[in-house]
């Protein structure tokens, strides 16, 4: 798929369906239909009818974000795990889209945006009348969380550094660094999986949570060995993902970053933390549709 050049909003040219498993129940439904300009990214959840089944995306819509970004609508209706979708979205220009879902749930697919991003670029993109918004930061917001902390900072254009450091060998210090943008996202980062160590996916599904976690879906990390029979899709495939869920956790202010952010060990509950705090310091940001002037990767 070529690569924008333009700096509108965008949408789906048609609608794209995609059925996956979570483990309880077995398959969920997604339909991402194309949306008008202005729109934002809906959820919409199928299976409820006695109530507004309508969840529009804002940083304020984010309910629990514990294991995963959960948003929650005024009418008390969830959805879980929307985080790798968001980053599709944000990565490919995805300005507007109204996403129905059968379950509670998004399908976890192969643990990745991978499949997200072949489901939409199946659709088809389009761009629209509006100009892109884009959210600059004007000044370094920064939260702090036990020894996890992330930051937005000023820059003129999206770039990200992730850190993690696990004791497991397997996994170690990692660091990565770059500008994010399509071509970025579509070689490096969209095809990494979550991870998990073996005892803590077993704790999880015994409390009833990370139902769908497996082989299958995840990295799995046993002691200092990756059980995983194919091994890593790529190097520092971990630190790469907990990028991609940051993409998605940040895209929930509803447009791209022209700004920074610097995370250490952050996972969503900090980035989400990061998200309202920006939205509380409106002197640090500004929402703008020119069209930046992006400066070439080094």
């Amino acid at each position: 798929m070529p690569v924008r050049n333009d700096h509108q909003e965008r949408t789906l040219i048609a609608p794209a369906i995609i059925a996956g498993g979570v483990g309880v129940p077995p398959r969920v439904r997604l339909a991402v239909r194309p949306a008008p300009a202005g729109t934002g990214i809906v959820f919409v959840r199928t299976d409820v009818a006695d109530r507004d089944n309508r969840i529009p995306v804002s940083g304020e819509a984010v309910v629990d974000a514990r294991l995963n970004t959960m948003i929650e609508n005024a009418a008390g209706v969830r959805l879980s795990t929307i985080e790798h979708l968001m980053a599709a979205f944000c990565a490919l220009g995805v300005s507007n889209a109204v996403v129905e879902v059968d379950g509670p749930e998004l399908p976890i697919l192969d643990g990745s945006a991978l499949e997200f991003v072949r489901l939409l670029d199946r659709a088809g993109f389009r761009p629209q009348a509006l100009p892109q918004r884009y959210i600059e930061i004007l000044e370094t917001v920064h939260v702090v969380e036990g020894d996890k902390h992330a930051a937005l900072l000023p820059c003129d254009r999206y770039e990200m550094r992730f850190e993690i450091d696990f004791p497991s060998a397997a996994i170690g210090n990692q660091v990565i660094d770059f500008v994010v943008d399509e071509a970025t996202f579509r070689k490096e980062i969209m095809a990494c999986r979550t991870f998990g160590f073996a005892h803590e996916v077993e704790a999880l599904r015994q409390a009833g949570l990370a139902r769908g976690g497996s082989l299958e879906n995840a990295v799995v990390i046993d002691g200092d060995q990756i059980l995983n029979p194919g091994g890593l899709r790529m190097e520092r495939e971990f630190v790469r993902h907990k990028a991609l869920d940051a993409i998605g956790d940040l895209y929930v202010l509803g447009a791209p970053l022209l700004g920074r952010y610097e995370g250490y060990k952050a996972g969503h509950a900090v980035n989400n933390k990061l998200v309202r705090a920006l939205l509380a310091a409106p002197h640090a940001w500004r929402e703008v549709t020119r069209v930046p002037e992006l400066a070439q990767a080094g």
